[in-house]
């Protein structure tokens, strides 16, 4: 049932890119603890099952959870490339068992993560990724600090993941309000666990 969701999201996800561009996403929530990481991971294996050219972005710069997730090494991330250190190519791993999904895990965690993520070199390196890969995903820090807004102002659309029975109300609105005001569009929720 579970791969079954993932692969339902993955066919709604290609019939609304008919009509509108889709290729960046950025999975958000509200709060830690929902399970957005794993909406992430999951989405990402799945669009690379369907032959998609996948990059999976930790740019939850401040509690990191891809690269555990998935087993691999936070040596070298997204930090490193957006402050020059390192390449695209130095911080992009390919999966073992899929060759279509490609990961930038987050690297060491700086001491300003707002400012790298509404740099000009991080909003250049997501157009950069555009060139390269079918479908982006950007897994964010929850809504409740700003980077997930500025980066749904440098994506397609934004999938919000809740907790039913534990997100509350007043913590899903207030965070859809930011995205609606920055003017990023809101294309689906996902109801996790």
């Amino acid at each position: 049932p579970i791969s079954e969701a993932f692969r339902s999201m993955r066919t709604n996800l290609e019939f609304y890119n008919i009509d509108q561009t889709l290729q960046v996403l950025v999975i958000s929530s509200s709060e830690p603890e929902v399970g957005k990481t794993t909406i992430a991971a999951n989405l990402a294996v799945t669009l690379a099952q369907g032959e998609n050219r996948v990059l999976l972005m930790d740019a939850d710069l401040r509690r990191p959870n891809v690269h555990q997730l998935l087993g691999i090494s936070n040596r070298i991330g997204l930090s490193d490339l957006v402050r020059g250190k390192m390449t695209l190519q130095e911080v992009t791993q390919i999966s073992k068992d899929l060759r279509n999904l490609h990961v930038i895990t987050s690297g060491s965690l700086p001491p300003n993560p707002s400012d790298l993520i509404a740099s000009k070199k991080m909003a250049a390196i997501i157009e950069t990724l555009r060139e390269r890969y079918d479908m982006i995903l950007i897994d964010t820090p929850p809504a409740i600090v700003s980077d997930a807004q500025v980066l749904s102002t440098k994506s397609d659309g934004v999938i919000f993941v809740l907790r039913p029975g534990k997100t509350r109300t007043i913590a899903v609105k207030t965070p859809l309000e930011e995205f609606y005001r920055v003017g990023a569009k809101v294309i689906g929720v996902v109801m996790n666990r």
